[in-house]
């Protein structure tokens, strides 16, 4: 059914880190760091981007081996050659970039790599029961077990990536930023899921960078920074100013920056929408954006803000009418929407597979849309192209390197970063945003907070999704809710809450009075 697991009377430590280190070429990614987690504890590893997170969670699962050091599980030494070894020593891994495969169905993915056999034979029918009675004790009945995975959303596909690891039946979870793709009763369900885990006597390894979540699943922290063990705390000793001056190594100041005066909105639209709706989800959707203005996008998952999106990239077919500076336009392509008289671009809710390109640099990643600027007679002026990006990676704080080096080599901050830059470089006047923040530490989102505002204070006009509805409360001029495919509120000025927000996503009738 699924891979051994080593069940070990509980000495102190499940995790002891000894003196870890591990280096990739000359960068040091992991700098001697020595920590204990203990048998049975929720454990939260906390940092910014680039401080090491990843690579631990790469190492405990045996996907890398240290450059020094070496881990103990259980009080005993071990050495994770690969991820078969530590499946063995009874560890398994939920991961942020998702390792589920999308051209199989859900249940070949649950089955991948142990599926029951008999005689070197698949077992089809006993596989397919067992997946489908783990899935109904997870909650997940209503998952069609014969789904390819493209065609689950993101959060139902974190969930299987998640179902997977506990259908082996660990000893040691590893989560590593779960919640990213998830919100509102998706991280209930979560929470649920680690306190029966926890009652199970499993020890859980949980990264994440909402400090909420934190506090309502982990018992103990670590704080990572610049590859270096920082601290080792119980949560209830150590107060979020603290451990964000810990994981930060500065201080930040308040979480938002402060929101600017709304924009003079009296000249005409930037971009128009009226009656646009999709084959599914989306239906009569109207809003008008003008320079200047961040317009929030609030909605549970699954409301119809990812067609909305798409389908202002031209990614997706849909009805209705789309206007710019008052005329109507067609996108059938991204290549429609970039077009300079139309000047709209996105920055998707995937950076990995569907903003970047993760083997080329910095550079070519930046200027790909608009590559034909530096175009002459087939060649492409390159010092000119270097030039420029350098100017907008120094913008945004990008490290020179992202113009020769490939950006899988960047933490996931410095590649949403890098996914900025494209548009930022492309000078487009209508900016989307899908989820900007997702996965990024404190600090980096502290940037792009303070880019979203830059950039509608130069003219520009934006669009922006967030799942964390306290981004849209303190970064938007104004704030459309969907429900069901249509706008269920359209909030502003002092109507602009939190609780405002959260109550017209669940289709709260008062709020929709209120709003209309």
């Amino acid at each position: 059914m699924s891979s051994p697991s080593v069940q070990i009377a509980s000495p102190k430590a499940a995790v002891a880190a000894c003196d870890i280190s591990r280096s990739f070429g000359p960068t040091i990614a992991v700098d001697g760091v020595s920590f204990e987690i203990r048998a049975g504890e929720t454990h939260a590893l906390l940092g910014e981007n680039g401080a090491g997170k990843s690579t631990l969670v790469k190492l405990l699962s045996g996907l890398i081996t240290p450059t020094a050091g070496h881990f103990e599980i259980f009080g005993q030494q071990a050495v994770l050659a690969s991820p078969r070894t530590a499946h063995r020593l009874g560890i398994q891994t939920a991961f942020q970039e998702l390792t589920i495969v999308k051209d199989l169905t859900v249940l070949d993915n649950m089955l991948l790599p142990y599926p029951p056999t008999l005689l070197g034979q698949i077992r089809r029918s006993e596989a397919r029961r067992q997946v489908a009675d783990h899935l109904d004790a997870l909650g997940l009945a209503a998952i069609d077990l014969d789904t390819d995975l493209r065609d689950l959303d993101l959060n139902l596909r974190q969930k299987i990536e998640i179902a997977r690891a506990l259908f082996r039946r660990p000893s040691i979870l590893l989560l590593d930023e779960p919640t990213s793709t998830l919100s509102g009763r998706d991280i209930d369900w979560l929470g649920g899921l680690i306190d029966g885990l926890k009652r199970d006597g499993v020890t859980v390894v949980f990264i994440s960078h909402r400090m909420a979540e934190v506090r309502a699943f982990c018992d103990r922290v670590t704080v990572l920074r610049g590859g270096r063990h920082i601290a080792t705390a119980s949560l209830a000793d150590v107060a979020d100013e603290d451990l964000i001056g810990m994981i930060a190594g500065r201080e930040l100041g308040r979480s938002f920056p402060p929101k600017p005066p709304v924009p003079s909105l009296t000249g005409d639209p930037v971009l128009s929408v009226n009656g646009l709706g999709t084959h599914k989800r989306l239906e009569r959707v109207g809003f008008d954006l003008r320079a200047g203005e961040i317009l929030g996008v609030a909605g549970l998952q699954g409301m119809g803000q990812l067609e909305l999106f798409s389908a202002l990239f031209g990614m997706e077919e849909y009805r209705g009418e789309i206007r710019i500076d008052g005329q109507p336009v067609t996108l059938t392509s991204p290549r429609d929407a970039i077009e300079a008289r139309i000047g709209i671009s996105l920055v998707p809710e995937d950076r990995k597979t569907e903003a970047l390109f993760l083997k080329l640099d910095g550079q070519r990643n930046v200027s790909l849309p608009v590559v034909e600027r530096y175009t002459r007679f087939g060649l492409i002026d390159e010092d000119s192209e270097e030039r420029d990006v350098a100017r907008v990676f120094g913008r945004l704080n990008v490290q020179m390197r992202a113009l020769w080096t490939s950006v899988k080599s960047f933490s996931g901050g410095n590649q949403q970063k890098i996914a900025i830059a494209k548009w930022l470089f492309a000078q487009s006047r209508v900016l989307l945003l899908f989820d900007p923040t997702r996965g990024i530490d404190v600090g980096t989102k502290h940037e792009i907070y303070a880019l979203i505002q830059q950039y509608a204070a130069a003219g520009g006009a934006v669009l922006f999704h967030s799942t964390e509805i306290a981004e849209l409360d303190h970064l938007a001029h104004r704030v459309l809710v969907l429900y069901r495919g249509r706008v269920a509120a359209d909030l502003s000025g002092p109507a602009i809450c939190e609780d405002a927000i959260l109550r017209a996503t669940l289709g709260s009738a008062s709020t929709i009075q209120e709003a209309s």
